[in-house]
Order: structure tokens, then C-alpha cells, then sequence
């Protein structure tokens, strides 16, 4: 949902639809996000990228760090994280 929302609402003055082929990796110029509500992913994958590219690498490496030290459940079944990122413009609107 994440790409779709960034896919659609990019930039740009209109809102785009159809399929996306958009990969979110760290230096993504993030349009309408602002928050993710997320598992912690396998290390490595383009989950953890995306992750990466909204919270920062450290923040994001540290984080899992945590998680590893306090022994969270990993993968899809497992523990969650709640990531609130910058203030975005929503689209044709004020932040």
C-alpha cells in the first residue's frame, strides 16, 4: 500500500493511477506518506529498503538492533513497529 500511495499521489500536480513499478529505497523524495505501521522484515530485503529510505539507515539498523536485543518476533507473524516520518504536503493541499 505504501507504493501504490507514493505511486499515486508522486509528484506532480494530478493524481496518477494504473500499475507501478515503483522501488522505495533509501533517497526516495517521499510525496504522501507519513507514517508506517510495519513488521520487522527479514535483513536484506526490499521491506527492510523501504523501511530504510522513510526511517534513515541508522535509525532503522538501530531499531532492529532493539528488536534483536529484546527479543522480538521477526517476519510476517511477528512483531510490529509504528514509524512516524516527516511532515509531508498532501496533494493540492497545505502540510
Amino acid at each position: 500500500s505504501t507504493r501504490v500511495l507514493e505511486h499515486v499521489y508522486g509528484p506532480g500536480d494530478q493524481p496518477r493511477h494504473g500499475a507501478t513499478d515503483l522501488f522505495i529505497v533509501p533517497g526516495h523524495a517521499w510525496h504522501c506518506v507519513g507514517a508506517l505501521l510495519t513488521n520487522f522484515h527479514l535483513p536484506k530485503s526490499t521491506l527492510v529498503a523501504l523501511v530504510m529510505a522513510f526511517a534513515g539507515t541508522d535509525t532503522t539498523r538501530a531499531a532492529y538492533d532493539r528488536a534483536i536485543s529484546d527479543q522480538l518476533r521477526f517476519y510476517s507473524f511477528g512483531d510490529a513497529m509504528f514509524v512516524h516520518g516527516a511532515q509531508v504536503v498532501a496533494h493540492g493541499g497545505a502540510a
